[in-house]
């Protein structure tokens, strides 16, 4: 009778299954030890997280593994024990980064292919000298009066022009002014349209300036954040007809 008694624990176990996953990813983790802490009994898991395990009620059953957080039980009684195991490092979605040009690399593209209108609008000194002597250079002069030449200049200052407003876009930058104001959405825009830094203030500017410069515009803009910016006087064409 005792012998029984003592016994009877033992042949009141049962093979519970379970499952493991992953907390984050929620997929399916294999190769898990599974120990019954109460009985001494352990095995491991299948590759589709899947396993069996002799317990009874009150058993602790603890999930191990490596590169994750050990996970312990106690069984209840449940038809099947579910496991949601957490890595000890930190989870990351996956993302994909696209490098972006710097202001120097897109110019540097420009001067590479327009290397002709470079060299029109800028065809080095007026002087050139021969076999008879000094004189002035043909083609520099051509350079200096022809129509083509004319729109190379213009085409370089643009680039030129485009260069300095990339420049301007990274130093007053979206995430900076949002960080020193706290302003989103249309006050962000209207704010970063009407206080835009000019190329030479920003290229000569420390972070530090940059930031004052932020906060004291900043402090007029609460007065009045909803008043539209007046157009550039230089884009206006006093000349057109109305």
């Amino acid at each position: 009778m005792l012998l029984l008694f003592l016994c009877g624990p033992i042949y009141s176990q049962q093979k519970v299954e379970g499952l493991i996953f992953d907390k984050d990813t929620k997929q399916r983790i294999g190769r898990v030890l599974m120990i019954n802490k109460t009985s001494g009994a352990n095995v491991f898991n299948n590759s589709r997280g899947e396993f069996a395990l002799a317990m009874q009620r009150g058993d602790q059953i603890i999930a191990q593994k490596e590169h994750y957080f050990s996970d312990t039980l106690t069984y209840q009684g449940e038809k099947v024990l579910i496991f949601n195991l957490k890595k000890t490092s930190i989870y990351i979605d996956p993302v994909t980064v696209v490098a972006r040009k710097t202001p120097e690399q897109i110019l540097s593209d420009r001067r590479r292919d327009y290397d002709k209108a470079y060299k029109l609008a800028d065809p080095g000194s007026y002087l050139s000298v021969g076999p008879t002597g000094a004189g002035l250079s043909i083609n520099a002069i051509y350079s200096l009066f022809s129509k083509e030449a004319k729109n190379a200049r213009r085409l370089t200052k643009y680039f030129q022009k485009e260069y300095e407003e990339n420049i301007v876009d990274i130093r007053f930058s979206k995430e900076l002014i949002k960080g020193v104001t706290g302003l989103e959405g249309e006050p962000l825009d209207n704010f970063m349209v009407r206080y835009r830094p000019s190329y030479d203030f920003v290229s000569l500017a420390t972070h530090y300036q940059m930031v004052s410069y932020i906060k004291s515009k900043y402090e007029y803009f609460k007065f009045v954040p909803y008043i539209k910016p007046l157009p550039d006087l230089n884009n206006i064409d006093i000349n057109k007809e109305h």
